[in-house]
Order: structure tokens, then sequence, then C-alpha cells
């Protein structure tokens, strides 16, 4: 039998990060949007409150929930702020792939910082000539003794101005292309070697903290390396996976964000002596938006409950991802449409919405490569 409803520890999780969201989100959100700070401060407070690491074991520091209850966590935040629960996400990417390969010493050495709210991670695939193309990935990792000496770069990597531990995905062997790549536990502030390059100036999520991380000469123990050598473009794609249903949660928070604030401006606006939303063509278009809502909501919770239940969930996360961060776009979209000037002014929050919905098309995989996934599983 299908059961929709949320449990009693669920739906008391995501009234926790509805409060946490409204109480120390909202009051410096349109602040942080145009000075680009990230809020370590309230990262602490959420780690207080028992809301980072939800879905992971208590001996590490987590609560032991289930993976829809962070999927619920990160939809709340995004509804306020999608560059704070975005930041978050990714950091959970990066808990995921060394929960699930990393050995118990590496496991001891983050978790627990980064359930406290006492850290950031970050996830270092994509670099100037390998986005989409892992396999064209040229940064190195040289075996030499006991240590790994690393070179190269990587761009666009979501926390890592601010982050405390980096996934890295290198090569420790260029001939073998996709297959010669390795993952690495790295301590982005405390290595010699590493330093942070440029910090970009984006469209959108301008609190999250995306830069370069240049790797020279750089020298870490060699039991730093993520399980075995050759797998890392694997364990990349399992934190993927994962990340996907954080994006997805993250297009599904700003649709469900940018909605509320029109729909309660609709209703607060009057023209011609009505309040707008009695404009038949107005309130058809709110439904049409509800509905797709409801849709994709489905949907993302489904491939959720695939992945708790330990089905394979991989085509299902693409599915999720392409439907939730195509929402976010068409909602924000039409939201600052139907709401008018208003809705082009930053006070109103869903022009920022519209500007943060965007890089969800494009993160984590672009939607093109969504699609890809999705239709080789058709045609297979």
């Amino acid at each position: 039998m299908m059961d929709f409803a949320l449990t009693k520890q669920q739906e008391e999780i995501r009234q926790a990060a509805r409060e946490f969201a409204q109480r120390e989100l909202l009051p410096g959100v349109q602040e942080r949007d145009m000075t680009e700070e990230f809020p370590m401060d309230i990262l602490k407070k959420l780690g207080e409150e028992g809301l980072i690491g939800v879905q992971f074991p208590k001996e590490y520091g987590g609560q032991g929930k289930d993976y829809l209850s962070f999927a619920l966590i990160v939809e709340e935040l995004c509804k306020i702020d999608s560059s704070f629960g975005i930041a978050y996400a990714i950091s959970s990417t990066f808990t995921t792939g060394i929960f699930k390969f990393g050995t118990e010493e590496q496991k001891m050495h983050a978790l627990p910082r980064l359930f406290a709210g006492d850290a950031l991670g970050c996830f270092a695939l994509t670099e100037p000539d390998a986005g989409s193309d892992p396999g064209n990935a040229k940064a190195t990792a040289e075996k030499r003794g006991d240590t790994y000496v690393i070179n190269g770069k990587k761009r666009y990597i979501t926390n890592s101005a601010v982050a405390d531990y980096c996934m890295l995905i290198a090569s420790t062997d260029l001939s073998k292309g996709s297959k010669g790549l390795s993952a690495f536990l790295i301590d982005l502030k405390t290595t010699p070697g590493v330093r942070i390059g440029h910090v970009e100036n984006k469209c959108g999520i301008r609190s999250a903290k995306v830069a370069e991380i240049i790797f020279e000469d750089c020298v870490i123990p060699a039991d730093r390396l993520l399980g075995e050598e050759g797998s890392g473009l694997r364990y990349a794609l399992t934190a993927l996976n994962a990340g996907r249903i954080s994006v997805a949660a993250q297009g599904l928070g700003l649709a469900e964000g940018a909605y509320e604030i029109a729909k309660k401006h609709m209703m607060e606006r009057v023209q011609f002596g009505k309040p707008i939303y009695k404009n038949q063509y107005l309130a058809f278009k709110m439904a049409d938006l509800e509905t797709e809502i409801d849709m994709a909501r489905l949907l993302l919770y489904h491939t959720v409950w695939k992945q708790q239940n330990g089905e394979n969930f991989a085509v299902e996360a693409c599915k999720a991802k392409l439907a939730c961060t195509n929402l976010a776009m068409h909602v924000t979209t039409e939201c600052v449409q139907n709401m008018g000037g208003a809705g082009y002014m930053r006070e109103q929050n869903v022009e920022r919405m519209f500007r943060d919905a965007k890089i969800t098309q494009i993160y984590e995989g672009t939607n093109e490569i969504q699609r890809m996934i999705i239709s080789k599983n058709i045609f297979k």
C-alpha cells in the first residue's frame, strides 16, 4: 500500500526547519544577497538545532533519521534562502562520499565537525575543461611513497571559499581517462599547496561561496585516498546522485517560496476595485502552478522513497532534478510576472528567487545531461 503521509517525526523535522528559516534566515536574506557573505554563525545554529546530518548515524554526530527528513530540510531552507540551503546541501554531498567510501578514521576526522555546524564540505569535480565530461579532468594526484602530490585546478566549486573539507576527484593515471580518476579527502584550510583562486561573481545564489581551488605541489598522506585508486568516477557519481536529490529539493523549495509570496501579493493588491487574483486569467495561472508544484513534489518524494528502500534511484534522481529545477525556473518567472512591477523589486524576494532558480538547471549535471541519462535508460 502506498502512503503519501509524512510520519510524525518527519513533520516535526519539517516544522523545525521551517521555523528556523523564518527566524534565522529571513531577516538578513536580502542583505546577504547584496554583500555575498555566507553566514557561518547561522550554520552553527543549524547544527545546534540538530538539523545537520539528520540522515547519518549518531556515532558520527548525525541524527540517525531518514533521507526524506534531509530533503524536507533543504526544501524548507530554500523557500527562504536557497543560497544557504544549497551550501547546506552541497556539504551533504561531500558527506555522502566520505560516509560511503571513507575509512573510519576519515569519517571521524570530518563528520562530527560538519554535523555540529563547525565546518562545511565541498565536492570538487569540475575543471575549466572538464564539467559534463569528467573523463577529461587534468588535475593529477601522483603517488610518491606514502604521499600523493596533487596539481591542478578545480572550478565553480560551491562552498570552496569557506569550506574546511573537500572531496577531490583527481587523476592517478591520465592515460586511463575516466578510469584513472581517484577520490581524496582534503583539508582545505590547513594543507600546504592549496589555495582559493577566483571567487565567482554570480547571477544568483550570491551568498553561497563558489570559487576555484588551486593545487600546487600539494602533498597529502596516502591514507587520504578514498577507497581504491581508479574508482573516483564511480564514487563521484554516487555522491552526485544524492546531490541531484538535494538540487531537486532546492528547486522545489524555490518554487514553493515564490508561489507563496505571489499568492499573498495577489490577495492584497487591488486594481479596478478588486484583488488581482479575482482576474480569472491570473487565478488560472496560479492553479496551473500549484498543480505543477504538487506533481514535482510527488516525483521527488518517490525518488527519496526508492533511495531509502535500497532501490536503484539514479534515473529517478535525474528525473526529479530535471522536473524540480525546470519547475523552479518556470514558477519564479511566472510569479515575477503575476506580481507586475512589484515582482521585479528586490524587497519582494521573488526576483532573487528568479535569479537563484537558473543555476539549479545547470549544476549537479545540466538538465541536458539529465535528459541524456534518462533517454539512455529508455532505449537501453
